[in-house]
């Protein structure tokens, strides 16, 4: 029996490429230090894989920022703004396009469907001139080739690439990105045929596209390419691969009817439904890659279960036509469990990180041929009964408190507009109040005073106070810069979500279970393995501090439960809602505590409530009721004089606009720079908000500096749209990735040009 990976995490096991790259962006190490670095960690992939019995290896799904912005650079479509005219895209135009530099800015950034993972968003239109620009596919399949490792070079399929992309500025609205196929497909078969000629026997095209809702135009887009690229891919056997979802019906016929493809890859975790239109029909003769192995958590394959799956399959697609696979890239998880040397030994017992699903993959094509692993299958019984009968894993106190909330509602009792009076007799904030989103620089200084305090280096009494100096330096930059709500920095916490984890029970850490979000930025996502509930305040002692400190308002910062759970790997033995209701109840109990401590002002970060959206259409409305309930529950007991506020980011919001209103929040924060003002385009278009709002005036992933008129001209822009008594001035995200000699002059702009137009709007009346 045969196996597949679709796709490997590249960051390496300890994070060797981020630091690798972050020294190459750095200027401290050159090109060749880099490309060093890259070229063993993808051997160290290769050997792996292969060492483990894996057939069908991936190539090509290394990359230095991330795989659609490869594409770009393979096709050559790279905006007019980076100066690239012909040749092959060299490491200074790529990382241009992906961060930016001094004169320009970066593309745009955004979710990769619905994980926590982004990609760089092509920009395109019938200006666009397509050239072979990036010979990275086959420079790595000969590379593994040279290593004695015979791979599966991967691409993102035409048609997806194209969805996934945006129309470049100045486009018309009506052009059709579709219509580019004809001018793609040519450097398509350019890459074909070099990668055939290198010796290739199969490739893979990721056509992730073919799990959304498609109509009928986009469908035949599908088939009209690939029978365009039949006799390019002919001699090559071609497995179009699918995941994140069930696949509808209409799109399966099209996609098993592609010509010139031999096999298909389904995700089998997420998408239970794929299995009955395979039974239902499976053309004769094409392979069959089950993805039964999840790819996006962390907890060990039930492989009975699994093997009981792939036997049903055998009997509908033949033996020799089945391939055991991962259910999407293993991106999306930790990279190996072995590096865990300090986590809780039952508790590891039943998880598995990528290395981990490799092994399981090939056990499982393994005992679907007949030659079972004994010991490894009665080993991973034992781990999941362990679970399942675990004291630490159900409270009954937090499943009937959970319980309660079903059939209620959980708003607050008045208005939104009386609200908002009642804070600003309390609050007494002037038109267009300016605040930032809640981190500031985390530096070196600050990470080693955490380190230290963690590996008991130094005494909580110095901790306490180092952390408080921070703090009062964060407050001082502030005042000086005379921002009207101040925030503490955060300089307690590693990561929003990780922070509150790490005091709620029911929650599990590792120590190097990171998983790349975007570039060189890495999250570490705490594992919910049962019932959650707060054992105590986690917030309230340095807010307060904070608070103390200052006569401003002192945001108090909280991560929101839908955010936590979409940036966890969570339990995957009771319905995802069930498990954001127990954390939505510790929140409430947080907000309630922070009230009580003084605080006035509380931001409940929403950052990841649009990406936990369902592919699926008719699968929206249930999670956005849970989600925006979730939110409600954490609020919904706080005086009218309490301002909550909540952030979102990288989200395309204009399709969830009417549940951001029902989350009954007071101030929302935006992160809007990198998007264009589409965002402002769904108030333009009547959407009423009576709340306050504030779309980032500038972008802060990349280290440009924006001036004074810039952002004064965004505020203009947002002022056209939106009334100037709910309009907040605001940065789009935290500040923690920041230096400090980029964050003090860009927040004087701002101020400054909140200042400007206040002065402006003073003097028109």
């Amino acid at each position: 029996m045969a196996s597949h990976i679709v796709g490997y995490p590249r960051m390496g096991p300890k994070r060797e490429l981020k630091f690798a790259l972050e020294s190459f962006w750095d200027g401290k190490s050159s090109a060749d230090d880099l490309q060093k670095v890259s070229a063993d960690l993808r051997s160290d992939i290769w050997k792996q894989m292969s060492a483990a019995g894996i057939k069908y290896i991936p190539s090509n799904t290394f990359s230095h920022y991330d795989q659609v912005l490869d594409t770009t650079a393979m096709l050559g479509a790279v905006p007019p703004r980076y100066g690239f005219t012909s040749g092959e895209i060299g490491l200074d135009v790529y990382f241009s396009m992906a961060r930016g530099n001094a004169s320009v800015p970066a593309m745009e950034m955004t979710k990769w469907f619905d994980t926590n993972y982004h990609y760089i968003v092509p920009e395109l239109g019938p200006e666009v001139k397509f050239s072979y620009a990036s010979h990275k596919a086959v420079n790595e399949y000969k590379e593994a080739k040279a290593l004695g490792v015979e791979t599966v070079p991967v691409l993102v399929g035409p048609v997806s690439y194209l969805l996934l992309s945006k129309l470049a500025k100045g486009v018309d609205k009506s052009f059709d990105l579709l219509s580019l196929l004809p001018k793609i497909l040519p450097v398509y078969k350019e890459v074909i045929a070099e990668l055939k000629a290198a010796g290739a026997s199969w490739i893979q095209l990721d056509e992730p596209l073919f799990v959304m809702d498609l109509e009928g135009q986009k469908l035949q887009a599908f088939s009209g390419a690939y029978a365009e690229l039949e006799s390019t891919l002919s001699g090559l056997n071609v497995l179009v691969e699918t995941y994140f979802a069930d696949i509808p019906a209409e799109a399966y016929k099209t996609l098993t009817s592609l010509k010139g493809v031999t096999a298909f890859g389904f995700d089998l975790v997420r998408g239970t439904k794929t299995i009955d239109l395979i039974k239902a029909g499976f053309p004769q003769g094409k392979y069959l890659f089950a993805g039964v192995v999840d790819g996006r958590n962390i907890w060990a394959n039930d492989l009975a279960a699994s093997l009981i799956t792939l036997q049903s399959l055998e009997g509908v697609v033949g033996k020799d036509k089945l391939v055991v696979s991962t259910s999407c890239s293993l991106l999306h998880t930790a990279v190996d469990l072995v590096n865990e040397t300090k986590l809780d030994a039952e508790i590891k017992s039943w998880l598995a990180f990528a290395a981990q699903k490799v092994v399981e993959v090939d056990a499982l094509a393994k005992a679907l041929a007949g030659q079972t692993n004994e010991s490894f299958f009665t080993a991973n019984a034992d781990a999941l009964s362990s679970r399942r009968s675990s004291p630490r894993v159900t409270n009954e106190s937090v499943q009937k408190a959970a319980a309660a909330l079903k059939g209620s509602d959980h708003r607050r009792t008045t208005e939104v507009s009386a609200r908002l009076d009642a804070q600003q007799k309390k609050l007494n904030l002037p038109i267009l109040p300016t605040t930032t989103i809640g981190s500031f620089p985390q530096t070196v200084e600050l990470r080693r005073v955490r380190r230290e305090y963690k590996a008991k280096k130094i005494s909580e009494e110095d901790y306490v106070k180092a952390i408080k100096e921070e703090i009062k330096k964060v407050v001082d930059i502030q005042e000086d810069l005379d921002i009207d709500v101040l925030v503490h920095g955060e300089p307690e916490r590693n990561d929003m979500v990780e922070y509150f984890g790490e005091q709620l029970s029911g929650f599990a850490f590792t120590a190097n279970g990171w998983v790349q979000s975007y570039g060189s930025r890495c999250v570490k996502p705490p594992v919910i393995y049962g019932d959650v509930s707060r054992p105590k305040p986690m917030t309230v002692f340095w807010s307060s501090t904070a608070q103390s400190m200052t006569k401003r308002p002192m945001k108090g910062m909280l991560t929101g439960p839908v955010t936590i759970l979409n940036w966890s790997f969570v339990r995957n033995d009771q319905p995802r809602h069930e498990t954001c209701y127990q954390i939505a109840l510790a929140i409430k109990d947080e907000v309630e505590d922070l009230e009580k401590g003084g605080i006035g002002v509380i931001q409940i970060d929403e950052a990841a409530l649009r990406e936990g959206l369902p592919l699926r259409k008719a699968e929206h409305s249930f999670y956005l009721d849970w989600a925006v309930h979730s939110f409600r529950i954490t609020n919904c007991g706080v005086q009218d004089s309490t301002q909550i506020h909540t952030h979102m980011c990288y989200s395309n919001f204009n399709d969830i606009i009417h549940s951001i209103i029902d989350m009954d929040a007071d101030v929302i924060t935006i992160e809007n720079s990198r998007s264009d003002e589409k965002l402002l385009s769904v108030f333009r278009e009547g959407v009423k908000y009576g709340a306050g709002i504030g779309p980032g005036v500038y972008d802060i992933h990349s280290p440009r500096i924006p001036s004074t008129e810039e952002i004064a001209d965004r505020i203009n822009k947002m002022l056209a749209v939106l009334e100037q008594n709910i309009l907040w001035v605001n940065p789009d995200c935290g500040l923690k990735t920041r230096k400090y000699t980029e964050v003090k002059p860009a927040l004087k702009a701002m101020v400054d040009a909140a200042k400007l137009i206040r002065s402006q709007l003073g003097s028109a009346k």
